[in-house]
């Protein structure tokens, strides 16, 4: 057998899900010069495991800066056995050194050795993102961190009404921001198999004079780039009457950007599910 594959044979590929908080990372893929979740992520490994050239790390789907994550799932190859001086769970002490090196910047919720042939990224079926909205133009600057404060109040039944055009396949054109390398005119065709809005509780009273606390539910085969942020943006200019409801199938219908809202900020959006089939078994995440 050669070095190369010995090499090959001695890894394993392990499946981790995440959670992290967006606003203290330049988003999660790797980029030069700039601290991300996978950067972090990949030099820790390569620090803990003694590992030269650091792990290749690949994800579910890449989140922008300011964005959160309460179940991201990632892929790494790594050496079998990680620790040989010690026999036992090598998943729970995977997970409690990692959380210890990482110092709640990110949180490795589980971890599992999976098949070769499971691809955090292809092997998903859909993802799910939440966001939250809060009746509060002037929120407390750390409930901005992981709300936007908008001035209500807004008609959450013509939200909803409007989030059902939004469901089946459409060319999300309108929505997404075309990536540099794309040529235009190529359709932004997604899957959408979940959207609503609902009202929320505050348990703890986090924003202060109980203002109404809403909840974006969406889920899709996948997303493109500030998809989210845009409904977001588009369905609140609809629920505050500043929108006409129409604008959101006519821009189905013939995709383009002109005339709608920014997308609504990075912080009030978290990607909290991924789900898969049969390999890798089970969903990350929670639906409710």
């Amino acid at each position: 057998m050669s070095s190369s594959e010995h090499t090959e044979a001695a890894l394993t590929r392990w499946r981790l899900d995440l959670a992290y908080d967006g606003s203290s990372f330049h988003g999660f893929a790797e980029q030069p010069g700039q601290e991300t979740v996978v950067g972090v992520l990949r030099a820790q490994l390569a620090r803990m495991l003694r590992l030269d050239p650091a792990p290749s790390i690949v994800g579910a789907g890449r989140t922008d800066a300011g964005v959160h994550a309460l179940a991201q799932v990632v892929h790494v190859d790594l050496p079998s056995p990680l620790f040989p001086d010690e026999r036992g769970d090598e998943a729970a002490r995977l997970i409690r050194s990692l959380n210890r090196v990482l110092a709640r910047r990110v949180v490795v919720a589980r971890a599992a050795p999976v098949e070769r042939t499971f691809h955090a990224r292809f092997s998903a079926t859909w993802r799910r993102y939440r966001y939250l909205v809060v009746e509060d133009a002037a929120p407390l600057e750390f409930l901005a961190r992981i709300a936007w404060g908008v001035e209500g109040p807004l008609d959450l039944r013509a939200m909803n009404e409007a989030c059902e055009s939004l469901l089946g396949e459409h060319d999300f054109g309108s929505f997404c921001r075309r990536p540099a390398t794309a040529a235009p005119g190529v359709p932004q065709r997604r899957l959408v198999t979940e959207a609503h809005w609902r009202e929320v509780e505050d348990p703890w009273v986090l924003a202060p004079g109980r203002p109404r606390v809403l909840r974006f539910d969406v889920q899709a085969n996948s997303f493109c780039h500030q998809m989210v942020r845009s409904l977001t943006s588009t369905l609140v200019g609809i629920g505050a009457g500043t929108l006409d409801p129409a604008v959101l199938t006519s821009r189905l219908r013939e995709p383009r950007r002109e005339g709608l809202p920014s997308p609504a900020p990075a912080a009030g959006l978290a990607l909290v599910a991924v789900g898969y089939g049969r390999v890798a078994r089970d969903p990350s995440g929670f639906v409710s």
